[in-house]
């Protein structure tokens, strides 16, 4: 595909595929072994992948439900928080010169359709957030090449189990708190930039079974993504396959009067303009 050339890619039951009308081009089979199968391997090809076209490949038919998270083992993930002023204002922070970043790890990324596991006695929350993935080695990047480093974007949510997230003592504990198992759903397929109008303004929202509960433009972020890139990269390489959770906007659960968590037999859908719905399902201990 040349380099103006719009581009989705998914995991599709652990084989990286290309997204077209009609279905899935796996894209191992489709480039003769030129490329990997491993979704996560093919960051460190994205070039490449970009150059390429499937020629007479044909679209096969799938499900959603067997969507993987579009970047399944990244070496390093990041977390942005307090990165809309709304979701500030309601968490009573006063926003920084500098964004505040933390992790989760790894073992919690998951896909479409997941069914999360609530940890018992905890108070687990929603963050829809912007999630970006890299698609080249980053490092000292300025904000205004930021874009050419990015493979594409997908939907998150950056579930929170808020007893965990703020114990003592400090600092408190949010990796651990964003970390239990499925708390990093992301999907449903990842989508280059060039497919939007402007890739820093997208609509951005989650439902609690049909609610709306929060609501945003991603041009409300307090630091863009281009700004996050140049920012994150000033400290350490970042490496194909990486993944930043840019950030949710105001509408939580642990900040509304009377405040309110997931409960079991939940199901929550998050969108953004331009890529899709991530749909999530709570279930108990």
């Amino acid at each position: 595909m040349d380099e103006g050339k719009l581009m989705r890619v998914a995991n599709l039951a652990g084989r990286a595929v290309l997204l077209a009308d009609g279905g899935a081009i796996d894209i191992e089979k489709a480039g003769g072994g030129r490329f990997p199968a491993d979704p996560q391997a093919l960051f460190e090809r994205w070039d490449e992948l970009r150059a390429w076209s499937p020629d007479a490949a044909e679209p096969v038919p799938f499900a959603e439900a067997e969507l993987g998270a579009p970047a399944p083992a990244p070496r390093q993930v990041f977390a942005i928080g307090v990165n809309y002023r709304d979701h500030a204002e309601e968490s009573r922070i006063e926003p920084g010169a500098r964004p505040p970043v933390f992790t989760k790890f790894v073992s919690c990324l998951t896909g479409q359709d997941a069914v999360v596991v609530l940890p018992e006695g905890g108070l687990t929350d929603w963050e829809v957030e912007l999630v970006v993935v890299i698609g080249r080695p980053a490092h000292r990047v300025a904000a205004g090449d930021a874009w050419s480093y990015v493979a594409g974007l997908t939907v998150g949510q950056d579930l929170s189990e808020r007893i965990t997230q703020l114990s003592p003592p400090q600092p408190q504990q949010f990796s651990l708190g964003k970390s239990f198992p499925g708390f990093g759903p992301m999907g449903p397929w990842l989508v280059t930039p060039d497919e939007f109008a402007d890739p820093d303004d997208l609509e951005i929202a989650c439902y609690l079974d049909g609610e709306r509960m929060q609501h945003a433009r991603t041009s409300q972020m307090i630091f863009s993504v281009p700004e996050l890139v140049e920012r994150l990269s000033s400290v350490t390489p970042l490496l194909p396959g990486d993944v930043i959770f840019t950030g949710t906007p105001g509408g939580i659960g642990g900040t509304r009067t009377p405040a309110r968590f997931l409960t079991p037999g939940e199901h929550l859908h998050s969108t953004i303009e331009g890529i899709g719905t991530l749909r999530t399902t709570f279930t108990g201990a």
